[in-house]
């Protein structure tokens, strides 16, 4: 009888077959990027139309499937097409008319048509191969080297998104096609426990929950403990806004999740894990649920998986959406059913975790991380990064640049290579501001911190946080004062109650920036609020309590001025908060078009046609409706 890696590999063989009959030995291959984000962008009316044509034609060489996000949500839906007669293209922004186009000129008559393609700056392999593609999963660059945009991709290193827009994540065969499986049957056959521990350990690869604590060190930590019931359990409970990583990463490679979850479980001895997610992930657990089955199905997971003796098998856990429940000890309570509250520790999890036994909890990243150390070896993994920050991070760029989506760069980039390479600087010619990382606890940082290297220890002696990897830009027509009064008013309408620093000393704390952006501010309330935060980061009861005022004291900080103009000059320097606005028209713009009146929801605005109008500013509420209308520069906003 064969052994466990020479079964895979026969099977990851008939794969290979299949999936040639059936898809790429094809004159034309089609992908759709189908992630929530392009189906959001109309993906699924984009697939049916190809379907429509397809069917039109009578094309039998021609396969159309799903791919997952390809991260550029800001071009989102993308179409790629294969072809044994021209190179790659991918196509950006479709919609039917546009596929409709597409289809007539590059599928039936093999012309690309490089107006609908992705803009200067594409890499276009003339070698290409589906040999190519496939052959060396290891080249986490190989999306980028065969058909990415340089400007973009060019600049990063896919490791945890590596399988994300290459494969079709409902089809396991294309992920045994990139190794899949392989590592987990390494460790089942050729490592002990303690031998996979230490090979964390070595890689140094870090928590990319937020916390960056070594995995192999927690992994060994509840290997050590005396129980034969464990668990292991994957925090895929993602609630920073504007943050889409792990979402992102189940959407287009859920088996790497589960791989890396199989792996941990034999190393610290659990037989059953759980996928924490939220709820308002729908595709996200679809998917993840049809990988699940597929690998038991296979004999992935259940009894004696891949042949040998070890049971180890995978239940999912849908989370009502609590900000709170993305901190560890508040996430086991949700999952025995219980409210999703935090406790004190020691103990830890790794020694006292669900029902009382030990268990081990990371996120999404770092499963996803596991069989790329596992198959390339500790040495090359640790050999990405810094020093004391080993690998590459995710990161969800959104906010005021021109290229938003997801971004996989090494550890040790700095926010001026992310946010002026990868995401190609400012949008519409404005100045950069800020940037804001780690999420709705993470701190605001200025312009001159952008040299600041991109991992742990570095974000966090800026006064930030590397958290789960949110990166919001913030440019030059932004608030400050209202940033962090946007992440404050988050964090306090997430807090859980249970201990008084939080529930009452960010709600104290988000009053006083109320009072501030609304125009009544004193003298002394800058004092209050840096009391209040250091009051609450020292005594809260959780980390995302004791993380909360970051971004208030990170403004102050770096933007003191723009709170003391509020304050002192009733002024708001970047002419955002309403309450310290007025709105007037400039009578020499005035044409009198009425545009203004008619926008107005007091109404407050009084003129006959072609005459100059008025603003009654006793009656005007700020909302600057007026301004958003007028097309003549005709009201002015002070």
């Amino acid at each position: 009888m064969s052994n466990p890696m020479e079964q895979l590999l026969e099977r990851r063989e008939n794969a290979e077959k299949r999936l040639r009959r059936e898809k790429f030995n094809a004159k034309v291959r089609i992908t759709v990027g189908s992630a929530t984000c392009e189906n959001a962008a109309g993906a699924p009316d984009v697939f049916k139309k190809i379907e429509e044509l397809i069917r039109k034609h009578g094309l039998k060489d021609v396969t159309l499937s799903r791919v997952g996000c390809t991260g550029r949500c800001d071009m989102e839906p993308v179409v790629t097409v294969f072809s044994q007669r021209t190179t790659p293209v991918k196509y950006i922004a479709m919609t039917p008319d546009k596929v409709e186009k597409v289809f007539d000129s590059h599928v039936l008559k093999a012309i690309p048509l490089k107006a609908l393609a992705m803009p200067v700056g594409v890499v276009q392999d003339t070698d290409f191969t589906e040999e190519k593609l496939w052959a060396d999963a290891r080249l986490t660059d190989r999306f980028s080297s065969v058909f990415g945009d340089v400007h973009f991709f060019g600049k990063q290193m896919r490791m945890t998104l590596r399988n994300c827009g290459v494969i079709d994540p409902e089809d396991m065969d294309e992920y045994l096609m990139v190794r899949g499986y392989q590592a987990a049957v390494k460790v089942l056959t050729e490592m002990t426990p303690n031998d996979v521990v230490n090979t964390v350990i070595k890689s140094g690869l870090r928590g990319r929950g937020g916390g960056g604590f070594s995995t192999g060190v927690k992994w060994n930590f509840a290997l050590a403990q005396k129980n034969e019931e464990k668990y292991i359990v994957c925090n895929a409970d993602e609630g920073d806004p504007g943050a889409f990583m792990d979402r992102s990463t189940i959407e287009g490679d859920p088996h790497t999740v589960i791989e890396g979850m199989i792996i941990g479980g034999y190393a610290i001895g659990a037989r059953v894990g759980y996928v924490y997610i939220r709820a308002e992930y729908p595709l996200a657990i679809k998917r993840l649920e049809l990988a699940i089955a597929a690998a038991r199905q296979a004999g992935f997971l259940g009894t004696g998986i891949f042949g040998t003796n070890w049971d180890f098998d995978i239940e999912i856990r849908l989370g009502a959406g609590a900000f709170v429940c993305g901190e560890e000890t508040a996430l086991i309570r949700s999952i025995e059913g219980e409210r999703g509250m935090p406790r004190p520790r020691p103990p830890y999890p790794a020694a006292s975790g669900l029902w009382g036994k030990p268990t081990v909890i990371n996120n999404v990243e770092t499963f996803a991380n596991i069989p790329v150390v596992i198959l390339d070896g500790p040495e090359w993994f640790s050999s990405i990064g810094t020093a004391k920050s080993k690998g590459t991070k995710v990161f969800a760029l959104a906010g005021k640049v021109c290229n938003t989506g997801l971004v996989e760069v090494p550890m040790g980039t700095t926010l001026r290579d992310v946010v002026y390479g990868v995401g190609g600087g400012i949008r519409d010619g404005k100045k950069f501001k800020a940037v804001q990382t780690g999420g709705p606890a993470g701190g605001c940082l200025p312009e001159s911190y952008l040299d600041t290297p991109v991992d742990y220890e570095s974000l966090t002696a800026a006064g930030s946080m590397m958290g789960s990897g949110g990166m919001i830009v913030i440019d030059e027509d932004s608030c400050m004062v209202d940033v962090a009064r946007f992440f404050l008013d988050f964090t306090q309408d997430e807090s859980c109650g249970k201990c008084t620093p939080c529930r009452e000393g960010t709600k104290r704390m988000l009053e006083i920036l109320q009072r501030i952006t609304s125009g009544r501010g004193v003298e002394g309330d800058i004092e209050k609020l840096l009391r209040l935060g250091d009051t609450i980061k020292r005594t809260s009861l959780c980390g995302l309590g004791q993380a909360s005022p970051n971004p208030v004291i990170s403004t102050i900080k770096h933007f003191r001025d723009e709170y003391e103009a509020h304050i002192r000059e009733k002024r708001c320097p970047a002419g955002v908060c309403a309450g310290l606005l007025t709105f007037s028209i400039i009578a020499e713009k005035c044409i009198g078009c009425g545009a203004c009146k008619r926008k107005c929801p007091v109404p407050c605005i009084a003129g006959k046609p072609k005459e100059v109008h008025e603003i009654d500013q006793a009656r005007c509420i700020k909302c600057g409706q007026c301004f958003e209308a007028c097309k003549f520069d005709a009201v002015k906003r002070s």
